[in-house]
């Protein structure tokens, strides 16, 4: 097998028989297979199988029940699953023409690249296949902001936000990628150095159905990328920023209507520890959860902490003020970053740790090194 042509799709049964068709028709003298990742709550998965009891190719399903990674996890599936170590990875809505696959398998048989990428900005390529005007500047927007917060790895890169690409899956560590979302290319990009090429081509409109794009989507790229960028620390920080703007949100909504401002104090802490804990699950920590213990003890966990931490932090603040003679707003300043800093360590280390972990002779240096990891990693090198 020359070429493993990777699909993922999610309720996208219109277009199989039209996308087997003409991806049949265009990899005429390459040895190749398709590999739909189906994600489907609809009748895709009844139509692949239709399709592939008479494609001309070797057609097969990998049906998940459970949607782990997202579109990101559907690809990495597929390259599990491949039969040959060239993957090309496109979309199911044929908005990817695979008219094009053999100009992308021809730069990739030369020999000299890991990745050859699809573009939309280079070359004669073109993006006329977004719905509106709004969102070709929402994607020339985010590929701009994308390629400036990576300008090492991705300076030759056009088009890294496409999920249009051929790469040679022995180039991919799978061990270092966590796929959050749809931008699986990015993931791998951001992670590893890879000799790339890029070959321009039309974005086309869908043959059928609808665009899953939304502003859900939008919310997950933001967290993939900054993740990607900065670690965890970066969302861990970002996540307390949003809280203490709900915070002083809450605290004024209820000094507002009447309740004294002790109450209100206490009663937007503990939303905002709360609500801090919900998106620390989702965005920050979802790759550690399954090996931590239950949901309800995590919680537990956290909660307790961050109001402890916060009846430490107060006296603190009013001796550094009362006694040392420091600025109430500079003092306040030193107590939450030494705050942040310490919740970020509990979680990382004592919320979110594997269940049954073992006390090891060395544990101190352990702790310090999953700590570097956890804040640190995978930024840009």
């Amino acid at each position: 097998m020359q070429l493993s042509i990777i699909v993922p799709t999610f309720n996208e049964a219109p277009n199989i028989a039209e996308l087997v068709r003409r991806v049949t028709a265009a990899v005429g003298g390459i040895d190749a297979e398709i590999i739909f990742v189906d994600d489907s709550t609809d009748s895709t998965p009844d139509e692949i199988r239709k399709v592939s009891a008479s494609a001309a190719l070797p057609v097969r399903l990998i049906h998940r029940d459970r949607r782990s990674g997202g579109l990101g996890g559907a690809v990495l599936e597929g390259f599990a699953a491949a039969e040959s170590d060239a993957c090309l990875v496109m979309d199911g809505d044929l908005q990817h023409p695979p008219e094009d696959i053999p100009a992308l398998w021809a730069r990739f048989a030369r020999g000299d690249v890991d990745a050859v990428i699809g573009s939309r900005y280079a070359g004669g390529g073109t993006a006329h296949g977004l719905a509106d005007r709004s969102r070709v500047v929402v994607s020339k927007a985010a590929t701009s902001l994308t390629r400036a917060m990576f300008p090492i790895r991705l300076s030759e890169v056009s088009d890294p936000m496409t999920g249009f690409f051929l790469i040679d899956r022995r180039a991919v560590d799978g061990a270092t990628l966590k796929p959050r979302g749809f931008k699986i290319l990015l993931e791998i990009l951001a992670r590893r150095n890879l000799r790339v090429a890029e070959v321009p081509f039309d974005f086309a409109d869908r043959h059928a159905g609808e665009s899953k794009a939304s502003m859900r989507q939008g919310l997950h790229f933001a967290v993939q990328l900054t993740a990607l960028r900065f670690g965890k620390m970066s969302l861990f920080a970002l996540i307390g920023v949003v809280g203490a703007v709900v915070n002083l949100a809450i605290m004024w909504g209820l000094i507002h209507v009447g309740v004294g401002y002790i109450v209100a104090a206490v009663i937007a802490a503990e939303v905002t520890i709360v609500g801090n804990f919900l998106l620390q699950e989702r965005f920050v920590f979802q790759d550690m959860r399954d090996s931590a213990s239950g949901v309800w003890l995590r919680f537990a966990k956290s909660f307790s902490f961050n109001n402890a931490e916060a009846l430490v932090r107060i006296p603190v603040l009013a001796l550094m003020v009362q006694t040392w003679h420091i600025s109430a707003v500079v003092a306040a300043a030193i107590t939450l970053v030494v705050a942040f800093v310490v919740r970020f360590m509990f979680h990382s280390l004592v919320v979110y740790a594997p269940r049954n972990a073992g006390v090891e002779p060395s544990r101190a240096r352990h702790l310090v090194e999953e700590l570097d990891a956890q804040s640190m990693s995978p930024g840009e090198l």
